[in-house]
C-alpha cells in the first residue's frame, strides 16, 4: 500500500527538495516559519494543507494581515535604531532623540573627585618629602654635654656657624674655591639669630672677639677641663673642642641661652648657592682679594657658589677686616634665605629638591633640631633681609692684643632685650 501523499510516492519522488535530489529547489513554507503566507498565497487564507493533511503553520508575532518584513528586503538588519546596531547611513548626522536621552556629565562630582585626588597627592608628597628631608639632617651636635648653662628666655636663639671645613672636597674643588688644604676646622662665621614675637635679630660675633674660655666638659672624653681665666679669640673655642665648647663659651660670655646650633662648611655653602640658581645681591663698593679669589665690581649682580664663597670669606681687602666681613656675611645669608623662600624656588620641584638636598647634606645641627626649627631659622633670616628685624655686629668698645673687646654695657642691654623677647634698641659696629 502506498502511504505517500498523492503525487509524492516513494518510488517517483522526482526532484523534490529534501528527498535526495541534486536540485536546489527550496523547501516549502511549512518549515520556514518566519515567512508568513500572504492572502494571495497558494490556497488563500483558507487553503487546504499541502502534503496530505500537514496543517499550515501559524504566523508569529502579531496577527496583522500585512506581510512580515524582516528588514533584509530593504538592506536593514535586526536591532533597528540609529545607535542600536542598525544601519546608519551617516553617523555624523545629529540624532535629536539620542541627544535628548544622553546622560549629561556631572561636573560637580567630577570637580569633587579631582579636588580629592589633588589633595591626596599633595598630602602624600608632603609627608614623603618631610621624612626624606628629616632623614638627611646630620644631628651630630649634643648640647646636653654643655655644662652650667644659663636659663632659657623667651623666643628662640640659634647659633649659626660657618666653618672652613673642607670635608668631601676634591683637590680640584679646593683649588677652584680658593680654600687651601688646611687640616681640621675653624669658624669663619658665627652669628646669633633670635626669633620671637617682636621680629628677628641677627647678631654677628666677630671671630676675633676677645672671650674667656670657661670650665667645660670634653665632648669626646667627658672629662672636665677647669677654666683658667685665659682670654683668646672666639674661634679658638671651636678649634679646641668643637661645637659644644663654642656654645659653652658663647653662653658663658653673654649669659644668653643657645637653643639650637647649625653649621655649614665651605663646599656645602657653594652647592646651596648653585642649587638655588645663584643669589642676587647689591655690592656697594667693588673689591679684590687674592686670598679668597674675590674680584667684584660695585652694583647689583647674581653670584654663583664660587663667587658667593669668596664674597663671605674676604677680609684682607678691608681696613676693619673682621667687622666688614661679618657685615658681608649677614647681608649675603639674608639674601640667600630670601632667594630660597621665593615662589620660583618653593613652587619649582626641579629647583626646590636640589636646593633642599644640597642644604641638608651640608648642614650639621644639634640633636634636638627639627625641620620646623630649621624652617623657622630660614624664614627668620628672610625676615631680617626684608626689613622685619635687626641686623648688627656685637657692640665693640676697642681692642686688646689684636682681639676685639665687646662693649659690656651695650652687650648687657642687648642680652636682656633678647631674653625678654623685646625689640632690640642697641646698635652695633
Amino acid at each position: 500500500m502506498n502511504e505517500w501523499p498523492e503525487g509524492s510516492s516513494n518510488d517517483s519522488r522526482g526532484d523534490s527538495y529534501g528527498r535526495g535530489s541534486t536540485s536546489a529547489r527550496p523547501e516549502g513554507a511549512r518549515v520556514m516559519r518566519q515567512v508568513r503566507r500572504g492572502p494571495g498565497g497558494p490556497g488563500g487564507p483558507q487553503a487546504a494543507p499541502q502534503y496530505g493533511g500537514v496543517p499550515q503553520q501559524p504566523a508569529y508575532g502579531d496577527q496583522r494581515d500585512d506581510a512580515y518584513d524582516s528588514g533584509y528586503n530593504t538592506g536593514q538588519v535586526y536591532g533597528g535604531g540609529r545607535r542600536g546596531g542598525g544601519f546608519i547611513p551617516n553617523d555624523n548626522d545629529p540624532d535629536p532623540e539620542l541627544e535628548r536621552y544622553r546622560p549629561q556629565p556631572n561636573w560637580r562630582r567630577r570637580i569633587k573627585w579631582t579636588a580629592i585626588t589633588l589633595v591626596t597627592a599633595l598630602v602624600v608628597t608632603s609627608v614623603a618629602t618631610y621624612f626624606w628631608a628629616d632623614s638627611k639632617l646630620h644631628r651630630d651636635v649634643d648640647l646636653s654635654k654643655v655644662i652650667d648653662r644659663p636659663a632659657s628666655g623667651k623666643g628662640t636663639n640659634y647659633l649659626i656657624v660657618g666653618s672652613d671645613s673642607r670635608a668631601g672636597m676634591s683637590a680640584e674643588d679646593k683649588k677652584k674655591l680658593h680654600t687651601g688644604s688646611a687640616e681640621g676646622k675653624r669658624t669663619d662665621t658665627m652669628m646669633i639669630l633670635h626669633t620671637g614675637d617682636n621680629g628677628s635679630a641677627l647678631i654677628s660675633l666677630p671671630r676675633d672677639s676677645d672671650v674667656e674660655i670657661p670650665t667645660f666638659k670634653g665632648s669626646e672624653s667627658g672629662k672636665i677641663y677647669q677654666g683658667t681665666g685665659r682670654h683668646t679669640k672666639l674661634n679658638a673655642a671651636y678649634a679646641t673642642d668643637g661645637p659644644e665648647l663654642l656654645v659653652r663659651t658663647v653662653e658663658f660670655n653673654t649669659g644668653l641661652h643657645i637653643d639650637h646650633y647649625a653649621e655649614i662648611g665651605f663646599g656645602g655653602f657653594a652647592k646651596i648657592v648653585d642649587a638655588v640658581g645663584g643669589v642676587e645681591i647689591t655690592i656697594d663698593k667693588g673689591f679684590k682679594d687674592k686670598y679668597s679669589g674675590a674680584d667684584f665690581q660695585a652694583g647689583k649682580q647674581t653670584l654663583n657658589g664660587e663667587q658667593a664663597l669668596a664674597f663671605v670669606r674676604t677680609r684682607h681687602a678691608f681696613a676693619t677686616s673682621d667687622l666688614q666681613r661679618t657685615k658681608n656675611q649677614q647681608k649675603f645669608l639674608s639674601a640667600l634665605a630670601h632667594q630660597v623662600a621665593t615662589p620660583s624656588t618653593v613652587l619649582n620641584p626641579f629647583r626646590l629638591y636640589p636646593t633642599m638636598g644640597a642644604g641638608l647634606d651640608a648642614l650639621t645641627v644639634d640633636k634636638d633640631m627639627s625641620l620646623w626649627d630649621l624652617a623657622d631659622m630660614f624664614w627668620s633670616m628672610k625676615g631680617v633681609s626684608g626689613g622685619d628685624g635687626t641686623s648688627m655686629n656685637m657692640p665693640i668698645s676697642g681692642s686688646t692684643g689684636g682681639n676685639l673687646v665687646w662693649d659690656k654695657a651695650k652687650v648687657k642691654t642687648l642680652v636682656n632685650e633678647l631674653k625678654n623677647d623685646e625689640k632690640v634698641t642697641v646698635s652695633g659696629n
